[in-house]
């Protein structure tokens, strides 16, 4: 809506102010974030009306979680409601890249719903049968990476850009539709795998947002990509708007979800947030970048791999108990000194990830 107020600019010059990506970012942060502080505790109080028992804890699973009986969870839909909404007050309607990501946001998110749903109607931590689950993720994220080649510039468009190496490129042709949804449902799993403790997920992904914001932000622009040496995406730009939406949505949702939670995000916001990061780094071209930034997400979903890998073979397990995590918890660590620590090792893996920018 805002956005078509530049169209008064020339009558009316302070409308000009909203020609700038930068401004707009910064309303999506703030509408992000009030409509979730406003309507958060409403949707908690359905949520938890409707769910009953809540979220069902496993037994096999840390001792410590048993007290979190009863906390609803689908909070997810917190997030992505302020997040849809102010992505279209504020991101321009007319930049297919803004619905690109959208649709991939909202279709993973939809999975995860229904899965959640399955788990609090059933009151087991078995939902959605995972073989299913994954084939519609990869035709969603299939379809997404198609119409981001589509979209893009040949032969960069079905390429993957190797970080360091400013001329280095592998031109994948039509494989890179496969592999840009290997990327996306990865992504997806990855974030789904972290979120097992209050805060844990929320804020990587914030950070991650924050941070693949500026990267699109520099990417869609001419002049700063080529200083920069990346390789410029027209039209990527408009999507840091949607990554400062999640941001204050996040900040939104952190403020019930800080220890002890008042409401879990869910499969709903995990699945959603996961792909969501995914498509943006196809989008921009920064697939593999987005391993370092999101490197805490690829250490769970790995630490996962090896456990499973591990047990089939030898029959030993190599962790205490996965995702990493879990571990750690039983180590004696507290739920706070995990989620803390794990917040910071996101913070300096982004700040790693960010360098590659001028390190070409």
């Amino acid at each position: 809506m805002f956005y078509w107020l530049i169209d008064f600019a020339g009558t009316v010059p302070v409308f000009n102010v909203f020609r700038y990506i930068t401004f707009r970012t910064g309303g999506a942060v703030i509408t992000g974030a009030l409509f979730v502080f406003l309507f958060g505790p409403w949707i908690i109080d359905n949520l938890r009306l409707r769910q009953g028992k809540g979220q069902p804890i496993r037994t096999d699973g840390p001792q410590s979680h048993l007290v979190k009986v009863g906390t609803p969870t689908m909070g997810g839909l917190m997030i992505l409601s302020g997040l849809v909404v102010s992505t279209l007050l504020w991101a321009n309607p007319r930049n297919p890249y803004v619905w690109i990501v959208l649709a991939v946001t909202l279709g993973f998110g939809f999975v995860g719903f229904y899965d959640d749903y399955l788990k609090v109607t059933k009151q087991s931590h078995k939902g959605f049968a995972g073989r299913t689950r994954l084939l519609i993720e990869f035709i969603i994220a299939g379809a997404a990476c198609y119409a981001f080649m589509r979209l893009g510039r040949d032969p960069l468009s079905s390429s993957l850009v190797i970080p360091f190496l400013k001329d280095v490129v592998l031109n994948l042709g039509w494989f890179f539709v496969i592999f840009g949804a290997f990327i996306v449902v990865g992504a997806g799993n990855a974030v789904n795998l972290t979120d097992g403790l209050d805060g844990l997920a929320i804020v990587p992904v914030m950070i991650a947002s924050a941070s693949f914001g500026f990267i699109a932000y520099l990417a869609g622009n001419a002049v700063f990509s080529d200083y920069l040496q990346i390789n410029y995406v027209a039209g990527t730009g408009e999507l840091a708007v949607l990554c400062g939406a999640v941001l204050g949505a996040g900040l939104g949702f952190l403020w019930f979800n800080a220890p002890p939670a008042s409401i879990f995000m869910g499969d709903t916001g995990s699945l959603a947030l996961g792909g969501m990061l995914g498509s943006i780094a196809v989008a921009v071209k920064h697939e593999i970048v987005l391993a370092v930034i999101g490197g805490l997400f690829v250490l769970e979903a790995v630490s996962v791999i090896v456990q499973v890998t591990s047990f089939k073979l030898t029959g030993k397990r190599v962790f205490r108990m996965a995702p990493i995590h879990h571990h750690f918890e039983q180590k004696g660590w507290t739920e706070p000194q995990i989620v803390i620590r794990f917040w910071i090792i996101a913070v300096i893996l982004a700040l790693a990830g960010l360098s590659t920018l001028k390190l070409r």
